[in-house]
């Protein structure tokens, strides 16, 4: 097993240290101090040094320990410090690398100086509040500057030293901003104006440094950025750099870190601090342009992609970068495309951070509750949702593509639903965010933007529930038969559907039980195969009339007719053409453990099913014989008139 000692005295350096602590290595850590040691995360094989080291014992501890390698990731303004690592390593006989933190470009508005004595000169110049941001160490140096008990603010770490090293200087305690990193571009804003500071003095710390974030917050708040400049660096590689020099000399293992982040409906006010973080630390930041333009700092790695398959060949081909986030518009759970994206990640470290989902940012509004409505979404999907609203009170959709909301309305009207309410949101959480409620009607004329989402709401959504729909709410002719609603609702009792079973209905006539299957298993999938063309276009019609989308017509002669449908869970068989035993066989070719119902109305069709459940070995059957009789008035009385007597035989193949 190797050994590596990391100077880990940067963001930059405890990542290395995190990424070393999943490999077969031993590390050792050193940091400066205590509050360091509390940065890393105790592991079995990392060993942790938290004390200023002097060049002779750095010497010391690099020849007892005989390390294969030292990687120096200290401050790249901690120059004394690296000069100290670089000649211990070069005394020990043991190898240095320097890892270096790459520099930020401030714009022409900074202004620059090459030490903390010039920052002093040019400020000396100027009139107002100062916001220092270089630690307390040097604080003492900027002393000579006038007013300075008054003038200056010094953001420091929350540590002993620190407070003690500002009030050495002479700050008032009002002037010590003792506060743990990293600060968001919004925090710096906020912290900047309530000072009413006019300078903003930093040194380039580079990326993970937040640096970007100061660069940022100095411009909106019409701050001046002071930068002192870097000293000397020597040469070396960036982390990722480094990491892949280490994979090759010691051949370790790297697995790219992916954050999957929900951003909410798409400002960064309606982010969580957690996800804001993820996408300003990112190495590289991966999503549909409008979700980079949420997240997008200075100088980011981006890479436009909506595609879960090249989101992922993506990440697998780029092995510079070591952290990637993939942002993903709402919550990561809510008809995103993390679900497809998951699986394809699993050579990967994946943290998924949820989002602020566009159901609950409007229903909060809208100043209602969300437990009870059905969320649905039209966003590049092909659905009817005229059925759902029919059947649930509150319907929540997304709906995508130019003025898809108006055309939903539109829909709703024409399907006799216009008075239903609907409730839009447009552009939620931007400075143009609208919202607008009114009937389907009254909204049908009107345009929204294609970033729009709805809350649907029809009081009198109620619908029936149990099966044995009268025969008047299909469409008949006479020379298409159909199964009527008493001997309906039997057989789809001995079907026993689920939710989610997939159905033939063979030789479906009008469609009347296919449609109730259809209803019945709304999770599922119904095909009715028919061979007549009249019937089909009957059983179109009806299909139409109910607005089933899990309901295909398949025209054509059964068992061919259903050589390609997927294999059913549930069959009903309400005319076979002479054609029994092949359509059983064909069933249980698919699945072994199909719930058959069958009718025979003639004694010729009685004596085929019977035959058939001698000679197939059935788990289960049964055979009920019914006989209907409906009363039909004459004159001043009622009769009752029989219909024709029914056998129903029920078959389970496989275990029951």
């Amino acid at each position: 097993m190797c050994k590596l000692c990391v100077f880990a005295g940067t963001t930059e350096g405890r990542e290395l240290v995190e990424f070393l602590c999943t490999q077969a290595v031993s590390v050792t850590a050193c940091v400066a101090t205590e509050y360091g040691e509390t940065l890393l995360s105790p592991r079995e094989n990392l060993t942790i040094s938290a004390q200023r080291l002097t060049r002779e014992e750095m010497e010391a501890l690099f020849s007892r320990e005989n390390f294969d390698m030292v990687i120096d990731a200290t401050h790249p303004y901690a120059s004394v410090v690296t000069e100290n690592i670089a000649a211990a390593c070069e005394k020990a006989g043991v190898r240095y690398q320097r890892l270096l933190r790459s520099g930020c470009k401030a714009g022409e508005d900074a202004v620059f100086v090459p030490d903390i004595p010039a920052a002093v000169d040019y400020l000396n110049r100027t009139e107002g509040p100062i916001l220092l941001t270089t630690g307390s160490k040097e604080l003492a140096k900027y002393t000579g500057l006038y007013d300075f008990a008054n003038r200056v603010y010094a953001r420091v770490l929350p540590m002993e030293d620190s407070l003690r090293l500002c009030q050495s200087a002479g700050l008032k305690p009002a002037h010590i901003l003792a506060m743990q990193g990293p600060f968001s571009v919004d925090m710096n804003v906020a912290m900047l104006k309530s000072l009413g500071a006019k300078y903003l003095v930093t040194k380039d710390s580079g990326t993970t440094g937040g640096f970007d974030e100061k660069v940022t917050a100095a411009r909106a708040a019409n701050a001046t950025l002071v930068v002192i400049g870097r000293p000397p660096q020597r040469e070396g590689l960036s982390l990722p750099e480094t990491i892949d020099l280490l994979c090759r000399e010691f051949n370790l293992k790297r697995k790219p870190r992916v954050t999957i982040v929900g951003i909410g409906p798409g400002s960064r006010e309606a982010m969580t601090a957690e996800v804001r973080r993820a996408l300003e630390e990112a190495d590289c930041l991966i999503g549909a342009k409008r979700m980079l333009e949420a997240g997008l700092r200075p100088n980011q790695t981006v890479f436009d992609a909506v595609s879960p398959a090249k989101i992922a060949e993506y990440i697998n081909n780029h092995p510079e970068f070591n952290r990637f986030t993939v942002a993903m518009s709402g919550d990561v759970g809510f008809f995103s495309g993390a679900k497809k994206l998951l699986p394809l990640l699993s050579g990967c470290e994946v943290t998924v951070l949820p989002g602020l989902s566009s159901l609950v940012y409007l229903c909060a509004r809208l100043g209602t509750s969300y437990e009870d409505v059905r969320p649905v979404s039209l966003h590049g999907r092909d659905h009817d949702l005229v059925p759902d609203i029919r059947k649930n009170r509150r319907v929540f959709t997304l709906v995508g593509g130019e003025n898809g909301i108006g055309l939903l309305c539109k829909q709703l009207t024409e399907a006799g639903l216009g008075g239903v309410k609907v409730s839009v949101g447009e552009n939620l959480s931007y400075p143009q965010e609208k919202v607008a409620v009114g009937t389907a009607a009254e909204l049908a004329e009107l345009t929204f933007e294609s970033l729009s989402v709805a809350l649907i709401e029809n009081p009198t959504a109620d619908p029936v529930v149990t099966h044995g729909l009268p025969d008047e709410a299909f469409q008949r002719t006479e020379s298409v038969p159909m199964t009527k609603s008493e001997v309906r609702s039997v057989c789809l009792s001995k079907l026993a559907l689920t939710e989610h079973a997939i159905c033939w209905d063979v030789g479906a006539g009008s469609g009347s039980v296919a449609i109730e299957m259809a209803l019945q298993a709304n999770s599922g999938q119904v095909f009715a195969i028919e061979r007549k063309d009249t019937a089909v276009e009957l059983l179109r019609e009806n299909t139409r009339r109910f607005g089933l989308e899990n309901l295909s017509v398949v025209p054509g002669l059964a068992p061919e007719a259903c050589l390609c449908l997927p294999a059913p869970t549930h069959v009903f068989i309400g005319g076979s053409a002479g054609n029994m035993r092949q359509i059983l066989d064909c069933i249980l070719a698919k699945n072994p453990n199909a719930r058959i119902v069958a009718t025979a109305v003639t004694l010729e069709s009685v004596a085929e099913l019977t035959q058939c459940i001698k000679d197939i070995p059935f788990t289960y059957t049964e055979v009920v014989s019914m006989s209907v009789a409906r009363d039909r008035k004459a004159g001043p009385y009622h009769l009752m008139m029989g219909q024709n007597p029914i056998f129903i035989f029920t078959m389970q193949g496989g275990t029951n």
